[in-house]
């Protein structure tokens, strides 16, 4: 790890001033970044302490939905009454991810800021756009095995790595972002995160001096909702193929269909066709199938991560199975 300057911000204002910089970071419960920052894949100058700017509380809205606070941690969420009652794919996604001491740590606004855990990403000895813009990607003729099959670029095949940004995408969850010039801004969480394309360094919407100030979920709907999420092992790995899935039925025929992928993208997968050729159909596995076919139609593997393409298949068909009570 390399030395840093520590400035510790009293207000959201200081906050944006003191991050503006391009050597600064804001740090919260630190989860990933201080993980980075030992591998010196991240070497800020500043980090710029946050936690005593509030946004920690976790409130009911007006309207019925809720509001979490940037620096809620992912365990206060996860254990929240109405979050389990309510909005139980999110409760279920934050405990499928890390170990309980990290999500003690861990929050609102650092869990949707995670990095990537790709192989040439956290290795500063091996190539990665990402990391060293312009250096090539070592997954795509080499170690795959966790990457993207979907939305990915000749510049950057990685996965995004996280379980409750993925659960926050089948809500329709939005990002409240507090600029450095004072102003604020709401972007869905669908949106926050960015394809790699042709610049797979920059991770998502957030500019210098951003800070995230919380997240709004929506008024709860009818229907049940779950997560799956496929690992190598029961504990502490990240996914290689998730689902969030919101699913309510009208008699015999599904009427309501949100869902969204881990595990198969640079950022939480949502794709609202998928969803439209579930709604007004009765479910089975012809049905499933094709939903998968219009998840997957543009799927792409490089050789050690081809088994993702149906695995996604099957792990679909297995939640929208169990949603509408389905046997298969």
């Amino acid at each position: 790890m390399r030395p840093f300057d520590y400035q510790r911000a009293d207000s959201r204002d200081h906050a944006g001033q003191l991050t503006a910089g391009e050597h600064a970071q804001a740090i919260a419960g630190g989860t990933n970044l201080l993980d980075l920052m030992k591998l010196q894949v991240e070497t800020p100058q500043t980090l710029v302490d946050i936690n005593r700017l509030g946004h920690r509380e976790i409130e009911d809205r007006d309207d019925g939905g809720m509001w979490i606070g940037a620096l809620a941690t992912n365990t206060e969420t996860a254990v929240h009454p109405r979050v389990r009652s309510d909005y139980p794919v999110l409760a279920r996604a934050i405990l499928a991810g890390a170990t309980q001491q990290l999500r003690n740590r861990a929050t609102t606004g650092g869990n949707l800021c995670q990095r990537t855990r790709c192989y040439y990403f956290t290795n500063i000895d091996q190539p990665c756009n990402k990391r060293e813009p312009g250096s090539g990607c070592g997954a795509i003729e080499g170690i795959a095995k966790l990457h993207a099959v979907l939305g990915a670029s000749s510049q950057c095949i990685a996965t995004y790595p996280g379980d409750m940004a993925v659960a926050m995408s089948a809500l329709d969850a939005q990002v409240e972002i507090a600029g450095a010039d004072g102003g604020t801004r709401t972007v869905p969480v669908r949106d926050f995160h960015r394809l790699p394309g042709d610049t797979p360094w920059k991770d998502n919407v957030l500019e210098p001096g951003d800070l995230i100030t919380g997240v709004t979920l929506p008024p709860p709907v009818k229907g049940r909702q779950l997560y799956r999420k496929v690992r190598e092992r029961s504990s502490y790995a990240f996914a290689l193929c998730s689902v969030a899935a919101i699913v309510a039925m009208d008699g015999d025929t599904i009427a309501r269909a949100d869902l969204a992928f881990g595990g198969l993208a640079h950022k939480p997968w949502h794709d609202p066709e998928v969803g439209q050729v579930l709604i007004g159909q009765k479910p089975g596995a012809d049905l499933f199938n094709r939903a998968a076919d219009v998840l997957l139609r543009d799927a792409r593997g490089y050789g050690e991560n081809d088994f993702k393409i149906p695995l996604a298949r099957r792990t679909l068909a297995a939640v929208l199975a169990e949603a509408t009570g389905v046997e298969l």
